[in-house]
């Protein structure tokens, strides 16, 4: 079959990747003129990459490990340290860590918990370790259905005190969603936590050796061209042509630089937009089935990547650091952590503003001016005194609507990859799979996506024999 796949994010090459496995012809059309949707980066005029976002690889993501062990690639994954490092605002300049020794899971991630002497007290460990037997126990189903909370009313209704909250929580919630734990749904940072106690290596850390655009992206591109699919950039969908009876007739391209529109036409369709884009080009004879309509209830989160060059090091740390600051999420000196971004003599550090709301539509200016008054804390010794490190230079990246936004509630509205239309079918991480609003849930939904189709493309060809 010919497929026409809307987006070259990890999703829709996944979904390409994994048509091309089962003999089909995926045809990919990306609006940007750049790969990786979500996890897409650039290059400055003297060659140094900045990204959407700080992508960091957990070894709980076995279908992203999988698909990259599929492509070859996997030497290209940086293994960190088996720990998890905060930093302590009360402390400026000071690490905490989260060792995790290699000994069977669950002991490994509560024996981190019990030797951290820095920023739980015995009591709090306690109340802490009592407050995740539920999740621990029930698994995964009990933690679907603490969608209805927010993580700070789950904290709180399990008697887990406020300090773990502030100390743990608030970051770990910021790094998995962008959200502050009074606004993002139990169900993410549990789903996370559950993972990381089921797995040996779950929480381990890895970074990517160069920039995703071309050390993940492109590898998947040239999979998929190898064996006769199709990729193509600055190609935005303007609208999907219907038949009589509600099935995708054909894909109307945009012409961009001059160029006309044009028809595509296939035997299936993947949307591996962003929910908010498909929102915006479902046909109108769609938006009245109940199907599409939950569609109206999730919507992205805004995130904003910032990349700061320094004259100097400011640390040697080769991990990613969890912030606890009030504004920034997680950030990582990319000079250490990253072989083709390396710099043994200068850091670039690559932060994440969380949550991103106020802050989106404000000036660069105002957001590296809060960057710089929250990384003087961060760096002191560095960033204060009478001879400051200097920026050098810096990119900030806006992404106004990101993965989707996981309050409340918001599992109930999340759709099948198969939808009502039955040549019509769905990819991206916003919908229904266990990895969330992630790079390994993007690629599970991928996965999925092109199952679906596969199995609408071995029903179909049953059909001339069934009418015989």
């Amino acid at each position: 079959m010919r497929v026409a796949i809307a987006g070259a994010g990890l999703a829709g090459l996944a979904c390409g990747k994994y048509l091309v496995d089962a003999g089909h012809q995926p045809l990919i059309y990306e609006s940007r003129d750049v790969l990786g949707g979500l996890v897409a980066a650039w290059q400055d005029e003297e060659g140094d990459w900045y990204e959407t976002g700080l992508h960091a690889f957990f070894g709980a993501y076995p279908n992203l490990l999988q698909l990259m062990a599929e492509l070859g690639i996997s030497d290209r994954l940086q293994w960190k340290q088996h720990t998890l490092i905060f930093n302590q605002p009360e402390k400026p300049g000071v690490l905490s860590r989260f060792d995790v020794p290699d000994i069977p899971a669950p002991f490994h991630v509560i024996a981190a918990i019990l030797r951290n002497n820095d920023m739980l007290t015995w009591e709090q460990k306690i109340r802490f370790a009592l407050g995740l037997w539920p999740a621990m126990v029930r698994g995964q189903k009990y933690i679907e259905a603490m969608d209805r909370y927010t993580l700070l009313e789950w904290l709180r209704k399990q008697g887990i005190d406020e300090r773990v909250n502030s100390d743990i929580f608030v970051a770990a919630s910021k790094a998995l969603t962008f959200l502050d734990p009074d606004q993002v749904s139990a169900t993410i940072p549990l789903t996370a936590l559950n993972r990381f106690l089921q797995e040996r290596y779950g929480s381990k850390i890895a970074f990517l050796d160069g920039s995703p655009t071309e050390r993940l992206c492109q590898p998947l591109v040239d999979y998929i061209t190898a064996r006769g699919g199709e990729v193509h950039l600055l190609s935005p969908v303007k609208e999907y042509v219907l038949n009589s009876d509600g099935t995708v007739a054909g894909m109307v391209i945009r012409g961009l630089d001059g160029r006309g529109d044009y028809l595509v036409q296939a035997d299936a369709y993947v949307s591996a937009m962003s929910v908010d884009a498909l929102k915006a080009l479902l046909p109108s004879a769609w938006q009245s089935l109940p199907f599409f309509q939950k569609l109206a209830g999730l919507e992205g989160v805004p995130v904003i990547n910032i990349h700061l060059w320094f004259d100097r090091k400011l640390t040697d740390v080769d991990h990613l650091l969890f912030s606890r600051s009030p504004v920034l999420s997680v950030y990582a000196d990319m000079s250490n952590t990253c072989k083709a971004y390396s710099d043994p003599e200068r850091s670039m550090l690559e932060l994440v503003l969380a949550p991103a709301k106020d802050w989106i539509d404000r000036s660069d200016a105002e957001i590296l001016a809060v960057t710089m008054q929250e990384l003087a804390k961060l760096f002191p010794r560095h960033l204060t005194g009478d001879n400051p490190a200097r920026l050098r230079k810096y990119k900030i990246v806006k992404t106004p609507r990101s993965v989707y936004k996981a309050t409340p509630g918001r599992q109930a509205y999340r759709p099948t990859q198969q939808t009502p239309i039955p040549n019509f079918f769905l990819a991206g991480s916003y919908t229904m799979q266990r990895y969330l609003g992630s790079m390994e849930g993007a690629v599970l939904s991928g996965k999925l996506a092109a199952q679906a189709v596969a199995a609408y493309g071995s029903q179909m060809a049953q059909v001339p024999a069934a009418v015989a």
